[in-house]
């Protein structure tokens, strides 16, 4: 992709579009709003984007009484809930800033902190800037030890495809140059946003830093939301997102471990067709069919997924989905 060449320091203007989705968070809303803010200078001005996704509490009046007070601030409103990607996709669309960041509606970040991952952007030494919260050497609040196992198990599996060195993949706080972001075509409603976003700033081949921040985390009693379950899904993002365009070691990696799967399921459906009395020359051809079957779709689904259509065997080039799995890779830019 050819980089923007943005002719800027940290004393220029610069307007800042922070996208804070919104789901149940009355207790908190106010004040993250207000810290965000604060960060407010004369070379720095604020565009605040509350997206508020069908929250069953009071937070959606709480995002139109500050809209009222402050003009920075915009609210947009999803009908039903589509979850935190949905929600960041929406505020993408509508911002106006020369830089965009995400802001989670709690108070586990400091926002002054936004001013730090400023710096290599309006120095215009990056195109993204990353925050860690393992990097970081101020005081942290401690709390759950299988969390922090998952997140940096999960960096780790990301890193491996995509070929960066982060420390911290899936945390929230993310700064991008407008066009960078806006110039992503994202698909996730949950937190699979975070790998997904990930995935494709690198292929993208953008100046991406990281910088250490504070966290101050919350409990599930307290509103965290995130789950195992996102967690599953985060894992399945990197290989959705990155499989296609990883080093071939790690493509044959895959391979192996589909083709394995689907070895395991014929030999599974052999032996229980096959226990069930009927004859192995019916029962053997039953499951090649159905392991072919899975083996295919596993292959759809995590290596060849942004290749073939589902709904039509012959795209509009005249090549069919099979012509388009052995045609190569493509370029793994992010359309």
């Amino acid at each position: 992709m050819k980089q923007t060449c943005v002719k800027t320091d940290r004393e220029t203007p610069v307007k800042l579009s922070v996208i804070i989705p919104c789901y149940n968070e009355e207790a908190t809303l106010s004040r993250c709003v207000d810290r965000v803010l604060e960060i407010r200078d004369a070379s720095l001005s604020m565009e605040v984007i509350i997206v508020d996704d069908a929250s069953q509490d009071n937070s959606l009046n709480i995002a139109r009484d500050l809209a009222e007070s402050h003009k920075e601030i915009i609210v947009e409103k999803h009908r039903s809930n589509k979850g935190n990607g949905a929600a960041l996709r929406t505020g993408f669309k509508h911002a106006t800033g020369d830089f965009v960041a995400v802001q989670d509606a709690d108070l586990e970040y400091d926002p002054m902190e936004l001013k730090t991952m400023l710096v290599p952007l309006r120095n215009n030494r990056a195109d993204v800037v990353i925050g860690s919260r393992f990097l970081a050497s101020s005081a942290h609040r401690v709390l759950y030890f299988w969390h922090s196992i998952g997140n940096r198990f999960l960096t780790l599996v990301s890193n491996l495809f995509t070929d960066l060195n982060l420390t911290d993949m899936e945390c929230c706080y993310k700064v991008f140059r407008r066009e960078i972001i806006q110039g992503i075509d994202l698909k996730e409603n949950r937190f699979g946003f975070e790998p997904e976003v990930v995935a494709k700033v690198a292929q993208m081949r953008v100046r991406i830093y990281e910088i250490g921040i504070t966290y101050s985390g919350r409990t599930y009693e307290d509103g965290k939301k995130i789950g195992a379950r996102d967690g599953f899904r985060a894992l399945y993002c990197i290989l959705k997102y990155n499989a296609h365009n990883a080093p071939l070691p790690m493509q044959f990696l895959i391979f192996l471990f589909i083709g394995g799967v689907a070895a395991i399921f014929n030999l599974i459906l052999f032996l229980s067709l096959y226990d069930t009395g009927i004859q192995a020359s019916i029962s053997a051809p039953i499951a090649f069919i159905v392991a072919a079957i899975v083996n295919y779709v596993l292959c759809v689904l995590i290596l060849f997924k942004h290749q073939v259509s589902s709904n039509t065997m012959v795209n509009s080039r005249g090549r069919s989905p099979l012509n388009r799995l052995l045609g190569g890779r493509g370029n793994g830019a992010a359309r």
